[in-house]
């Protein structure tokens, strides 16, 4: 039975790869451009954002420096955290769908294109157009 336990990837550990991965994404940085800049391999920067291998608490500063966030960010939302003040299943529901979404290749394409976006009157429009193009109409 430990044996087993072993072979499965702490959930924290798959949560902190996979913020890792939407921030690495977001910055459009390859995988081997991340290993580059901390002295190690592709593979094990695949290995943490798969859970596979647990990130050292100094790898971890590094990597926040390197993708410019804080080392919070990796632990946002991560499972078995209470919600803070006083926000809901629904929005945390949400919330969950946006990262999600935010981590897709279309949402990564469609926010580096929106943010290039300098006019906020265009901005607002093409939020609009997407409302209306959305099956039902969400505000």
């Amino acid at each position: 039975m430990a044996e087993e336990n072993k072979k499965k990837p702490n959930p924290i550990d798959i949560h902190v790869g996979s913020r890792i991965r939407l921030r690495r994404n977001m910055l459009g940085m390859s995988q081997e451009k991340l290993g580059e800049n901390l002295g190690i391999t592709f593979q094990q920067i695949q290995k943490y954002e798969k859970g596979t291998n647990r990130v050292g608490a100094s790898r971890l500063q590094a990597i926040a420096s390197i993708l410019g966030v804080p080392v919070a960010f990796f632990f946002e939302d991560a499972p078995g955290q209470e919600a803070v003040g006083n926000r809901g299943f629904a929005e945390d529901a949400s919330m969950a769908s946006a990262v999600e979404f935010c981590g897709s290749p279309e949402g990564l394409q469609l926010n580096r294109a929106f943010v290039k976006i300098a006019d906020v009157k265009v901005r607002r429009k093409v939020i609009e157009l997407v409302k209306a193009l959305s099956s039902d109409g969400v505000d």
